[in-house]
C-alpha cells in the first residue's frame, strides 16, 4: 500500500506498507502470504481476475484481530495512519471523518480488488508535467490526485478517496483558456475582491458556452438543410484550436514570471507553509458532495501554479485551500501505451466510483 505522508506535510516522502507476499516454488507452484494486521505473514489467496486486474483475499483474517478489541485496532491504525493520537484532535467533524474512513477501510481486511492505473501522457504544450500529486483535503487529511492535460483543460482526478468525493472521480478541472489576473497583495487580501474576479470569469465562461452551443446548433440545421453530413466538432474545432493556442502563447508568457501570493483573509489551509510567489492562475471549478457523495456539484475557485512541483486550488465556496506536492517516485512500466488507452482509463475509474 502506498501511503500518502502525514497530514498536512504534502512534501514530506510517501510511506510503504506491504499487504502480501508471494514466494515461488518449483513446478510452478507458489505460496501466498497476507502482511495485513501485526502478527506477521499468515495465508492468504489471489486470483487473476482479468487483464490488469486480480483480487487478494485473507484466510486468516482472526490474524488482523487485536487483544484490545477495535479500540485498540482504531488507536493503533490512527498513529500509524495519521501519526496521532485521538486526544490530539479536538475538531469533533474531523474526529467523525476519520471514524468514518477507518471503518470503511477496515472492514474489508485486506480481501481487495487491484486495478492498474496509467500515469498521464505528456506534451511539450502542458504547463507543467503531469502525474500524481499530493494534496491537502482539510479534515480528511492527504490525498493523492492525478494531475493530466486534454487541450483546453486540465484534470485533477482523486487516485485516493473520502466520505465525500470517492476515488476516481475529477476533484478539479481547470480553464487554460481563462488565465486570472489577481489584485495586488493588500487586495488579493480581501476575499471578497478575488471572489468577484473569479464570478465574473464563471459567468463570462458560461455565455460563451451557451453561444458555442447556439453556433453548433445552428450549423448543424444549416447542414442538415443542405443534405451535407455534419463535422463532428460542429465547425468549432478550428476556432477553439486557436483559442486554445492563444491561450497557451499568452500562459507560457506569464508563467516564467512570478508575483506575489497571499491567501485571502477567511481561507482556511490545513499547510500555512504555502509558497508566497506563484506564477500564474486560472479559472477552474472543484467538485463538493455530502457523504456518500451525495448531491455533488461543481463550484467555481482558483488554480494557483507556484512552481514545477507545486500548485494549489481555492475552493471559492468552501473558503478553504488545498496545496498539492509533486510525488517524485520513478514507476516502472507505468505510461499509457496511448491517450486513447489513457482517456479509457479515466473513465473506467470514474465509472466504478459511481
Amino acid at each position: 500500500m502506498y501511503l500518502p505522508p502525514h497530514d498536512p506535510h504534502v512534501d514530506d516522502p510517501m510511506r510503504f506498507k506491504p499487504l502480501f507476499r508471494i514466494h515461488l516454488m518449483e513446478r510452478k507452484c507458489a505460496t501466498v502470504e497476507c502482511m495485513y494486521g501485526h502478527k506477521g505473514p499468515h495465508n492468504g489467496h489471489i486470483q487473476i481476475v482479468k487483464k490488469d486486474e486480480f483480487s487478494t483475499k485473507c484466510n486468516q483474517t482472526d490474524h488482523h484481530r487485536m487483544s484490545g478489541g477495535r479500540q485498540e485496532e482504531f488507536r493503533t491504525w490512527l498513529r500509524e495512519e495519521w501519526g496521532r493520537t485521538l486526544e490530539d484532535i479536538f475538531h469533533e467533524h474531523m474526529q467523525e471523518l476519520i471514524l468514518m474512513k477507518f471503518i470503511y477501510t477496515s472492514q474489508y481486511d485486506n480481501c481487495l480488488t487491484y486495478r492498474r492505473i496509467y500515469l498521464p501522457p505528456s506534451s511539450p504544450e502542458d504547463l507543467i508535467q503531469p502525474g500524481l500529486f499530493k494534496g491537502t483535503y482539510g479534515s480528511h487529511g492527504l490525498e493523492i490526485v492525478m494531475l493530466s492535460f486534454h487541450g483546453k483543460k486540465a484534470k485533477g482526478t482523486k487516485i485516493t478517496g473520502d466520505p465525500n468525493i470517492p476515488a476516481g472521480q475529477q476533484t478539479v478541472e481547470i480553464d487554460l483558456a481563462h488565465p486570472l489576473q489577481l489584485p495586488d497583495i493588500e487586495n488579493l487580501r480581501d476575499f471578497s475582491e478575488l471572489s468577484r474576479i473569479v464570478l465574473e470569469v464563471q459567468e463570462q465562461v458560461r455565455r460563451e458556452e451557451q453561444e458555442r452551443e447556439q453556433r453548433q446548433e445552428e450549423q448543424e440545421h444549416s447542414q442538415q438543410a443542405a443534405s451535407q453530413p455534419a463535422s463532428p466538432l460542429g465547425g468549432e474545432g478550428a476556432e477553439g484550436e486557436e483559442t486554445a493556442a492563444g491561450a497557451e502563447g499568452t500562459t507560457q508568457d506569464k508563467a516564467s514570471a512570478s508575483q506575489p501570493f497571499v491567501l485571502p483573509m477567511g481561507v482556511i489551509s490545513r499547510n500555512e507553509d504555502y509558497p508566497r510567489t506563484c506564477r500564474i492562475c486560472f479559472y477552474g471549478t472543484g467538485l463538493i458532495a455530502g457523504h456518500g457523495f451525495t448531491s455533488p456539484e461543481r463550484t467555481p475557485g482558483v488554480f494557483v501554479l507556484f512552481d514545477d512541483d507545486r500548485f494549489g486550488f481555492i475552493w471559492l465556496e468552501l473558503k478553504s485551500f488545498s496545496l498539492y506536492s509533486r510525488i517524485k517516485v520513478s514507476f516502472q512500466n507505468a505510461q499509457a501505451p496511448s491517450r486513447e488507452a489513457f482517456d479509457e482509463m479515466l473513465k473506467n475509474i470514474q465509472s466504478l466510483a459511481t
